[in-house]
Formats: C-alpha cells, structure tokens, sequence
C-alpha cells in the first residue's frame, strides 16, 4: 500500500494511481479531514460518498481503466471541508453528466447509470468545476448542521 499512496508536501494532499484499489486510501484521506473539522457522521458521510462517487466514475469512465493519477486537495476548519478532486483524463463536468431520477419510469425500466453522480453532487452543501491546464477539477463543500456557509470574514 506504501507505493500506492504518495502523500504530497502537505497533509491535506494525496496523490494515488487512478485504479479502484486506491478508492479506500482517498476515503480515509476525506473522513480524515471530516473529524477534523468535528464534522457529525451524517456530514462526514456526505463528502466520503460524494468523492467516492466521482474518483469511481474517473478510474472507470475517465481513464477507462488505463494510467493515471487522481489528486485530492482538502481543507478543514470547523465544521466545513472543502475536497478538490483532480485528474487529467479527457474533460468532463460532473453536472453536466448526472441524471436526476426519472420518476415517471418504474425503477426497473430505467436506464442505467448517471444517478450516482446526482446522488453525489445533491449530497454536498457546494460543488464547482473548472478545467484548467489539461486537468479536471472538481470541488465539493460539505458544512456540519447548523454551519453557517457565509461565515462573516475577520
């Protein structure tokens, strides 16, 4: 596992080869940074599925299984955790690619796929997409109950 995770400069940056085994290094990372913050387990488990969900979908939708290296950024303070997830695969915007749940279709006639990401991107209080210098960035923000998300500035 040594040579599967490569932590970075600092520690709130994690460096893992984009394949399905590093999935459960990059939610220890996150549910690291969530007691931290004193977030509840309720919050805690929000970013952890809500990450999860997107390094799934860039190791198998994004690399296609082939090399590549996914990065995860947090920050901590109190009761707020802010995870940005990077990879370089080709370009693709999280949001524009989930599908809210079709309601009118018996759950067993509904094409499969695309309600993990909506599940994901509804579970975080913010989330932001950028593409900049060849790389994927998503960021996600996830707030403890009752955390007010424009606290006033010193």
């Amino acid at each position: 596992m040594a040579d599967l995770v490569k932590t970075a400069r600092t520690p709130a940056e994690l460096d893992v080869p984009a394949s399905l085994g590093a999935l459960g290094a990059i939610a220890a990372f996150v549910l690291r940074l969530a007691g931290e913050a004193g977030l509840d387990k309720g919050a805690a488990y929000r970013i952890r599925l809500a990450v999860d969900e997107l390094a799934t979908n860039i190791v198998v939708h994004g690399y296609r299984g082939g090399d590549g290296r996914i990065t995860v950024r947090g920050r901590s303070g109190p009761g707020r955790v802010r995870i940005s997830v990077e990879d370089s695969a080709p370009a693709f915007d999280p949001a524009r690619g989930r599908l809210p749940p079709d309601r009118g279709t018996a759950p067993e006639r509904r094409r499969i796929g695309g309600l993990g990401i909506h599940l994901a991107l509804t579970s975080v209080d913010e989330y932001g997409y950028e593409r900049r210098d060849g790389r994927n960035i998503s960021t996600l923000t996830v707030m403890a109950e009752g955390t007010d998300p424009c606290p006033p500035r010193p």
